[in-house]
């Protein structure tokens, strides 16, 4: 029996999977957390596009928030192109909630709200690979 064709198949599947995959990671979203010395959970990673087409979110400011002075949400300005610590200390500090009880609040309060979405640690915090940007 011939081994070229099982080997020519075996190449082509996991080429397949290989690719298919890679894809599939294309989108995924590491949450930083470059802020913590000594983190106890890996970051959550999540699929940026599908969260939001499954969550019906259609502006970025929904999930990047911005405060005024006076604690209220600005509605239409968006922090996505700052990270979280750069306003979130690791310590409440005044009105600004910590940083990791603000990643909570923002993903888990939403979740919660709406009924859908994971809120157990272990649901989020997945221990993994990790995915660069």
């Amino acid at each position: 029996m011939k081994k070229w064709p099982l080997i020519l198949l075996l190449f082509v599947i996991v080429s397949v999977l290989f690719f298919v995959s890679a894809y599939s990671q294309e989108d995924m979203r590491l949450v930083n957390t470059d802020a913590f010395d000594s983190p106890q959970r890996p970051p959550a990673v999540f699929n940026h596009d599908k969260h939001n087409e499954t969550a019906q979110i259609e502006e970025c400011y929904e999930c990047h928030h911005v405060y005024d002075e006076e604690g209220k949400r600005v509605e239409d300005e968006s922090s996505e192109d700052q990270l979280c610590s750069d306003c979130h200390e690791l310590e409440t500090s005044g009105r600004k909630l910590a940083l990791m009880k603000a990643f909570h609040t923002n993903c888990k309060g939403c979740h919660k709200e709406k009924g859908n979405g994971p809120v157990m640690c272990g649901q989020c915090h997945v221990r993994r690979p990790v995915i660069e940007e």
